[in-house]
């Protein structure tokens, strides 16, 4: 079982969106967290309404923020727009994917955003379907 964690500014939107599209595509073969090095107050209306187009429901979430702990426990670290705020741990795996905050877009851009986090999930989640933990 992989450990991956998402992190964006204020996990209020593309963090969150790829929690929960890598759980949905796991269904717990791996693990998943988000959090922002900035919280916000909520996750953004329009991310809401995107997710639940597709039958995910992100209107309970509420965002958190990032620790050393969660960097810790994650195999693998997605970023998003976070930049140097973000911890860098060493012999962890990192990637940054370069993706438009959806705060306060167009809903047409939000899917956009959304179907381009579900295409990387869904490339990721088949990687670390190989995975194996060093024992």
């Amino acid at each position: 079982m992989a450990r991956a964690l998402f992190v964006c500014l204020h996990n209020a939107g593309r963090s969150q969106m790829s929690e929960a599209l890598f759980a949905s595509a796991t269904a717990g073969r791996h693990e998943a967290r988000s959090a922002g090095t900035t919280p916000g107050d909520r996750v953004h209306p329009e991310v809401v309404e995107a997710m639940g187009e597709i039958g995910i429901d992100l209107s309970d979430r509420l965002p958190r923020k990032l620790t050393r702990e969660d960097a810790e426990w994650a195999d693998v670290v997605v970023t998003m727009g976070c930049g140097d705020e973000c911890p860098q741990i060493p012999g962890k795996r990192y990637l940054d994917w370069d993706l438009p905050d959806p705060r306060g877009r167009p809903l047409a851009e939000v899917r956009a955003t959304r179907d381009e986090v579900e295409r990387r999930v869904k490339a990721l989640v088949d990687e670390l379907d190989g995975y194996e933990t060093p024992t």
